[in-house]
């Protein structure tokens, strides 16, 4: 399912007092954590003459979705001020009357839609200023897709207000489990960013670990262990038709992670009494290159967003540690020296390069941690005590992850920003692990 992009320039130009800004003074700085959210009113209506005769109860979805998601930021405070203006979507924008209710900015959106499809033109205003933020936006998608048009507004609008690259309309791998401790049954799942859309790819019957987005996010790589000993194996997300990607019997592979290209694909295989790290063309993975030799455990690679470099983990200095090789095996070093003899693992680099996230552990427990590249900067971003497996969001900023409450030690997903101050859980309604975050859907 596409959602159309449409450009409406050609509408402010129409209208009376409404000029698109080139460089906005409005912008939110999110690295080092925001400590006010911006106060920013929405309003989504039904045009009234579409063939959907339940177009405000449409907008009023779709206003919700929007909502969480910006809320979900903690850059954002969705409000509604009882003495705000009446605003319509073809009328221009009252400044004066709406700076006196200190909104800093205003979203005024519209839906048409019939049975079958649906439109949704958007506008986006800095009150202060007195000016739009860039042109207006139209989404057109099937009446079905009304979520994603949705998270495509909130894009947008997260976009122009941030100077980021956004994440809404994304989607997540994981391990969704249920049944007893004892008999624990998983699936791969696919679900979009917030946990609704749920889709499951595998159906229980043999256990799976590991899911992992291919860069164009059609297709997740996973661990089965269908015949016995782990292997590799590649699901379509839209036909979820699956093909094996390593058939060694005599050698057990996991822990696969795409290219940034998604040429190759790096993984772990143990063979011999030896864990170390491969790769494989995803045009011919009958031919795999072994990158790391020796006797100590080499596992969970994950490659830099330019190809150049892969971050891995590794026991070589006598316990679990991180360390960077070039894409070609060589040139390895250490980068993470943790005190108290803590133990580093589940490395992932960020799509924008500047930062590895890992799950650190210690005596108290495992936390979600980030530093740079070269080992320095070392941040942690949870406080455990049970806490694993980062993933990015397609921008780089926020990072989803397991979490075992309890003493069930039943896992759920949570996400915090990089600033660690905005963590939340993901709704949904089985125990989750393992989460692979995937790229914008186009």
């Amino acid at each position: 399912m596409r959602v159309a992009i449409l450009w409406l320039a050609g509408l402010l130009a129409l209208l009376p007092g409404l000029v698109a800004a080139q460089d906005s003074p409005l912008r939110i700085e999110i690295t080092e954590g925001v400590s006010r959210p911006m106060p920013l009113a929405l309003r989504v209506a039904g045009a009234g003459d579409g063939a959907d005769q339940d177009e405000g109860g449409l907008a009023a979805e779709i206003a919700a979705v929007v909502s969480a998601d910006l809320a979900g930021t903690g850059l954002f405070e969705i409000v509604s001020p009882k003495d705000a203006p009446p605003v319509r979507f073809d009328q221009a924008v009252d400044y004066v009357s709406w700076k006196a209710t200190e909104i800093e900015a205003l979203v005024t959106a519209e839906i048409t839609a019939d049975a079958e499809e649906m439109s949704l033109r958007f506008r986006l205003f800095d009150i202060f200023a007195g000016q739009p933020l860039g042109d207006g936006m139209q989404f057109d998608a099937p009446r079905e897709g009304w979520r994603r048009a949705a998270h495509k507004l909130s894009d947008q609008i997260y976009a122009r207000l941030t100077g980021e690259e956004p994440y809404f309309d994304s989607r997540v791998a994981f391990i969704g489990e249920s049944g007893p401790a004892t008999a624990r049954v998983k699936r791969v799942g696919v679900m979009d960013y917030d946990g609704a859309g749920l889709k499951w790819l595998t159906s229980g019957e043999d256990l799976v670990l590991s899911p992992r987005f291919s860069p164009d996010g059609r297709t997740v790589l996973y661990t089965s262990y269908a015949g016995g000993l782990p292997q590799i194996m590649a699901i379509d997300v839209e036909t979820v038709t699956s093909s094996a990607l390593t058939r060694d019997a005599t050698a057990m592979s996991f822990a696969p992670r795409y290219s940034p290209g998604g040429q190759w694909v790096a993984f772990s295989r143990e063979k011999d009494g030896n864990t170390d790290i491969w790769i494989m063309r995803v045009s011919n993975p009958g031919f795999a290159q072994r990158l790391t030799q020796g006797p100590s455990i080499d596992t969970a690679p994950s490659w830099s967003p330019d190809g150049q470099r892969i971050v891995f983990e590794s026991n070589r200095s006598g316990s679990s540690q991180l360390y960077v090789m070039r894409a070609d095996g060589s040139a390895p070093e250490r980068i993470s020296f943790g005190e108290d003899g803590a133990r580093y693992g589940e490395p992932q680099w960020s799509p924008r390069g500047d930062r590895i996230a890992y799950t650190r552990h210690d005596g108290a427990g495992s936390a979600i941690g980030v530093m740079r590249p070269d080992g320095s900067g070392e941040t942690l971003l949870s406080d455990g005590p049970a806490d694993s497996g980062p993933s990015w969001a397609p921008n780089g900023r926020v990072l989803i992850f397991t979490r075992s409450n309890g003493d069930d030690g039943v896992p759920h997903l949570h996400s915090v920003d990089i600033t660690g101050r905005n963590m939340r859980a993901v709704s949904l309604n089985d125990a989750a692990s393992d989460p692979a975050w995937g790229p914008l859907l186009p």
